[in-house]
């Protein structure tokens, strides 16, 4: 693969304008199916090989966002299935960087807790004014996005190096916006109904969790 350092940020410039389209104006239907396809085309044009799991949970994710553009709770958890498999396929990222002899237990334990914890907080919250065939699926999809923050905080302290510490903070960006994604969705009891910071949380989560394994790389 030719290297081309212009065309990488050709992909960068079209990934700011389609965010800018998603995130603030009312074309969200065409500019969301552009924006994993547009990060995808960065990574393969940032490095000279390429690591085709990152692609395929690029576009696990890019399968999630199409899903769940469909309203229906059944669409909802398909998009729920494809996202979930991204994140496993981001896990097999990581683990080929983490030398576990170098985990610091005594970090990760109470990091995976406080996880959880805010995992069974949020899905707390929306309980009641969810579909009760929804509860555990999006429970466990939450538990499948800690773990992947949880490998990537330990491919952070088996590696430490500014590209580590950038795709560990895409995956806390990616862990907020699925809790922002819950609330804003099911729960109806509050003010907080914009996409904004989902969408925001996500694009950033996304781009930087790419970032880091190209400076990785």
């Amino acid at each position: 693969m030719h290297y081309s350092e212009h065309i990488r940020f050709v992909f960068l410039g079209f990934l700011l304008v389609a965010s800018a389209l998603n995130l603030f104006t009312k074309h969200k239907n065409i500019s969301k199916p552009l924006l994993l396809p547009l990060i995808t085309a960065y990574y393969v044009a940032s490095v000279q090989e390429i690591n085709w799991i990152l692609v395929a949970a690029l576009a696990a994710s890019w399968f999630g966002d199409v899903l769940l553009m469909l309203e229906t709770n059944a669409w909802f958890t398909a998009g729920g299935i494809s996202f979930m498999l991204s994140h496993f396929l981001f896990i097999a990222v990581y683990v080929a960087r983490v030398d576990f002899l170098f985990v610091n237990w005594l970090a990760i334990i109470p990091a995976a807790i406080v996880y959880f914890t805010v995992s069974a907080v949020i899905i707390r919250l929306v309980k009641p004014t969810t579909p009760k065939m929804m509860v555990v699926p999006m429970y466990i999809y939450l538990l499948a996005n800690s773990s992947m923050n949880i490998f990537a905080l330990m491919q952070l302290l088996s590696n430490p190096c500014f590209g580590s510490v950038v795709a560990y903070i895409g995956a806390v960006l990616f862990f907020v916006s699925d809790c922002t994604l819950f609330v804003v969705r099911y729960y109806k009891n509050g003010y907080f109904k914009s996409f904004f910071l989902c969408m925001l949380t996500y694009i950033l989560g996304e781009l930087f969790i790419v970032q880091g394994i190209i400076m990785m790389s």
